[in-house]
């Protein structure tokens, strides 16, 4: 193996890889069907998947689905997929559900909190769960998934960023699947289909640039410092996908792409020197592949979330879905262009921290999901600040980092604690002071 790589949690870059690919793909698509857990139901992951469904019915069956507390499209969820499990937050949630629930005849078991997400994500009769939990909350219902040997439609990066030394390992283990589910990664794992082991040489990684790409470096910390309200207003804005706020200001600070750098190493076992980050705005090639006689494979298609989830939960079939076909005339121009790093320093402590491995990915995480959340909360925490805080969080645990094979789920669940509450207590001294260069 070369330097720097690493075994693949997805099936991808080896021989046993492409014989379970061309066996599932000869068992035909005309039978297939999948029983899905889904986490997240009614976020954007989790809406949008159900879409899926209602598209191909025949194809798909809902065992189990979770979500925060929107308790009234969840009853809505519960009446349209008749699932055998749901789980809400809390437990007012969970009371609301019931009561909405109340006249149907066939009714789920309601639960709530971390012991009802699990039991969604371990239902025995289900194929695949699909993660659409944002945050490493998602991390332990992935986990124990994992244990029951359920396929992963992973659209959860966090889970990987956080715990991809533990996670990798029981992929192996336990016999499930793991295939991604967002956007770009579902486009170098569609492009690597058929690659033989050692044909894979680079990951080439697509960015929107996010909600700040068509301003130079100085406007943008001229705009911190003048105009922060404007700044965070723009922030939370996407101008191609349509995502939840956490992931959109994580766009416009491109830590997205930071963590997606870690996502794919872990997912496709490249080195860190082999992973590349291209701003490409119209955010039509997903992301591209280079192989070893340096051809260059690339995924096109629309903006749109349904076409990876789709893919990840019917791998390696292809569905018939009644969306727009792509129409490249219409597009008219693509235009990639190299990310500015002193833009977006982000970028740089992704790679940073992911060369480090160990506990300094949970720790990067942590702190970015810290930080993200105080931009949103509107406390006076500026949008230079959140690379800043992450920076000093990272460099505070360098005295308690740790790696190799040892790290327990326990270790990156204390590390990602410490981080946060790391970040909460630094933030007080930043809030009302922000850095504007």
């Amino acid at each position: 193996m070369k330097d720097g790589w690493i075994p693949p949690s997805a099936p991808v870059n080896s021989n046993e890889s492409l014989k379970l690919t061309l066996e599932k793909s000869l068992e035909g698509s005309e039978n297939f069907r999948k029983n899905l857990s889904l986490l997240g139901s009614t976020g954007s992951i989790g809406t949008q998947t159900l879409e899926i469904v209602d598209a191909c019915p025949d194809n798909f069956v809902v065992d189990a689905l979770s979500a925060g507390t929107n308790a009234k499209l969840m009853a809505e969820q519960i009446l349209k997929y008749s699932p055998k499990v749901v789980s809400m937050s809390t437990p007012e949630a969970a009371q609301e559900v019931q009561e909405l629930i109340k006249s149907l005849k066939n009714k789920p078991t309601v639960l709530y909190g971390e012991e009802g997400i699990v039991a969604c994500s371990t239902v025995e009769s289900t194929d695949t769960v699909v993660t659409g939990i944002v945050g490493a909350a998602g991390l332990k219902p992935t986990v124990e998934a994992i244990r029951c040997g359920k396929d992963i439609a992973l659209a959860n990066k966090e889970t990987l960023i956080s715990g991809g030394a533990v996670i990798n390992p029981m992929i192996k283990e336990f016999g499930s699947t793991l295939l991604p589910a967002d956007s770009e990664h579902s486009a170098i794992f569609q492009c690597l289909q058929g690659v033989p082991e050692g044909g894979l040489r680079r990951v080439i990684l697509t960015a929107s640039g996010g909600a700040f790409r068509d301003w130079t470096k100085d406007e943008l910390f001229v705009a911190c410092r003048d105009d922060p309200r404007a700044v965070q207003a723009k922030a939370t804005t996407h101008p191609n996908w349509d995502m939840g706020a956490k992931i959109t200001l994580d766009s416009a600070t491109m830590m997205n792409k930071g963590l997606e750098v870690i996502e794919a190493h872990y997912l496709f076992g490249a080195a860190y020197d082999d992973i590349d980050v291209v701003i490409h705005p119209q955010s039509i090639v997903h992301s591209m592949v280079e192989t070893s006689d340096t051809s260059c494979i690339a995924q096109l298609g629309w903006a749109d979330m349904r076409l990876p989830l789709a893919y990840s939960v019917s791998w390696p079939h292809r569905l018939k879905l009644p969306y727009e076909p792509l129409d490249l005339a219409k597009i008219g121009t693509l235009t990639f262009n190299r990310p500015d790093f002193e833009k977006y320093p982000c970028i740089a402590l992704a790679y940073e921290a992911g060369r480090a491995g160990g506990t300094m990915t949970s720790v990067l995480n942590a702190a970015n999901e810290a930080a993200n959340e105080l931009f949103r909360e509107d406390v006076g925490f500026g949008f230079l600040d959140i690379p800043k805080l992450i920076e000093q969080t990272m460099e505070a645990h360098k005295d308690d980092f740790k790696s190799g094979n040892d790290i327990t789920l326990d270790d990156i669940l204390s590390c990602d604690k410490w981080a946060r509450e790391y970040v909460t207590e630094k933030s007080k001294k930043i809030i009302n002071n922000p850095v504007y260069v």
